[in-house]
C-alpha cells in the first residue's frame, strides 16, 4: 500500500472512531450531550482530511486547523460542496472549542447532540460518495 493510502486510511480509521464514539455516547451517556458533540465534529473534521474527495486524497496541502469551513474551502477548488454542506460544516465547527473548556463551555442540548450525529453522519456520506 502506498503513503497515501495508508495515511488516507489512518484517518479513515480515526473519523469512524470519533463518529462510533459519539454513537455510544447517544445510546448509553446521552446526558454527554458536550463529548458526543465534540466528537461528531472530530469525525466531520477527520473525513474531510481524508479519502475519496478529502483533502489528503486530493493532495490538497492544509494547515492544522479545527474549522470545517477552511477545510471545505480548500476541498471547493477540486469539489463541487453544496451551501448545505458550509451550514453543517458552520453547526459542527461551534463544538470544537467551546465545548471542550471551562471558560467557554456550554452544555448543548440532548437534540443538539442528536442532530450533531446526523451532520457528521451526512459528511461521512459526502466523503464516501466521492469517487477515487
Amino acid at each position: 500500500m502506498d503513503r497515501k493510502a495508508e495515511l488516507t486510511n489512518e484517518w479513515m480509521k480515526k473519523a469512524e472512531r470519533d463518529l462510533g464514539m459519539a454513537e455510544l455516547a447517544l445510546k448509553s451517556k446521552p446526558k454527554y450531550t458536550d463529548l458526543i458533540c465534540f466528537h461528531c465534529q472530530q469525525a466531520a473534521e477527520k473525513y474531510l482530511k481524508a479519502r475519496r474527495g478529502g483533502l489528503i486524497h486530493l493532495e490538497i496541502n492544509f494547515e492544522k486547523t479545527h474549522h470545517l469551513s477552511y477545510l471545505l474551502d480548500l476541498l471547493s477548488d477540486k469539489v463541487v460542496l453544496s451551501n448545505s454542506l458550509y451550514e453543517t460544516a458552520e453547526i459542527l465547527d461551534d463544538y470544537a472549542v467551546e465545548v471542550r473548556y471551562p471558560d467557554d463551555w456550554f452544555e448543548p442540548s440532548k437534540e443538539d447532540a442528536v442532530k450533531a450525529y446526523e451532520l457528521a453522519s451526512t459528511v461521512k456520506n459526502f466523503v464516501l460518495s466521492k469517487v477515487n
